[in-house]
């Protein structure tokens, strides 16, 4: 029996496991965007009108209720990808990866905490909450998911595009993606708005390239005789 390379073992990655990536980024960008539409920054957020329009309020718990999913779907993600590079992956550069995606997991997961914290301050129906425990929530939770999260965030797309540049694994339009995306998301994420969804948009386009791959990967049926 013909002993398989590293190419042919790469093409052989579910396609479940693919789609649950596209999954992930869906729901990542649905939570980003009503999180930003939900609780809002700068001169936006005076008053907290997300206390006192009830659209937003909606906004954030629906946001706040993909977030878990999100975050399963991230795990099935990761191992989607560590199936598609396969046994040839260098160590180094895999522990970075999938730490990395471990320490995103966690604080995306925290951001959505602190979100749901601001929802749940002690206040009469129709009434503003303490400004100061207004100001805490929104910092913090934006705080995590644009300094720190995204970060993480980063340093996953970023050593993911090494091991794709190093092992031939992805093509070369989406390892230049990828470090684009990485330096947004390093640099950008903090100081320009809605920059943190250049992860998700990154981790759709590797998952439809995955489930691309896993199609081309898989055998005909042999013709009936």
């Amino acid at each position: 029996m013909q002993e398989k390379g590293p190419g042919q073992e790469a093409l052989e990655t579910p396609g479940a496991a693919g789609l649950a990536g596209v999954v992930f980024a869906l729901l990542l960008a649905a939570a980003m965007v009503l999180v930003r539409l939900g609780i809002p920054e700068g001169a936006d957020a005076a008053g907290a009108p997300v206390f006192t329009d009830s659209a937003r309020r909606d906004a954030l718990r629906t946001a706040l209720a993909l977030v878990p999913f999100a975050g399963i779907f991230f795990l099935w993600f990761i191992g989607a990808i560590r199936a598609h590079v396969g046994a040839v992956e260098d160590k180094f550069v895999a522990t970075v990866f999938l730490g990395s995606g471990l320490v995103f997991t966690a604080m995306m997961f925290g951001a959505a905490a602190a979100a749901g914290a601001v929802l749940a301050v002690d206040h009469r129906v129709g009434a503003l909450p303490l400004p100061a425990g207004w100001d805490f929530g929104r910092h913090f939770a934006y705080r995590l998911m644009t300094e720190y999260a995204t970060r993480m965030a980063a340093v996953f797309v970023s050593s993911m595009s090494v091991i794709g540049h190093r092992l031939g694994v992805l093509p070369r339009w989406l390892t230049i993606v990828g470090f684009l995306a990485a330096l947004t998301l390093l640099f950008l994420s903090s100081n320009v708005p809605w920059a943190e969804l250049a992860f998700p948009v990154w981790s759709l386009l590797l998952s439809v390239h995955i489930l691309r791959a896993s199609r081309r990967g898989r055998p005909r049926p042999a013709p009936a005789r």
